[in-house]
């Protein structure tokens, strides 16, 4: 199946997709630091760059997009019908890189919380919960 859009059209909706200050990182930030947890965004000098990093805590969060990081059983996680090889193997590097950060972190003393997109869309007071608990059982 050919691909609807050219080839520049293509690229340049690819290049608006963002990978960082998403609407649910924004919606996540907002609620802890109404929570009053204090934190610093996507720090370079740790592995993966972590969306959100609570240092008090050791503690660092993602916020994973469905569809790049392939929630399983979410309909926004669907394969694009073009190109199908390609994309399998783009999913399964995401898939395998956020293994090994995640890895990697914790043989640092990091302990990593994984909050996929579609959580917060859903309902974000109970992802916030979620996250609170998550963060208390840690400390």
């Amino acid at each position: 199946m050919a691909d609807r859009l050219s080839k520049e059209h293509r690229s340049w909706n690819m290049s608006r997709v963002r990978c960082e200050n998403t609407k649910p990182e924004k919606m996540l930030r907002s609620m802890l630091h109404r929570t009053g947890y204090r934190f610093r965004v996507n720090v370079a000098g740790i592995p993966g760059k972590p969306d959100i990093v609570l240092k008090k805590y050791r503690t660092v969060i993602f916020v994973d997009g469905c569809f790049w990081h392939r929630h399983e059983g979410c309909k926004k996680a669907s394969m694009p019908k073009t190109r199908r090889s390609f994309w399998e193997n783009k999913f399964q590097e995401n898939i395998e890189r956020d293994l090994r950060q995640t890895k990697q972190l914790q043989e640092h003393g990091w302990n990593v919380i994984r909050i996929w997109e579609c959580e917060l869309e859903k309902s974000p007071d109970l992802s916030l919960e979620a996250v609170v608990k998550k963060i208390q059982e840690v400390i």
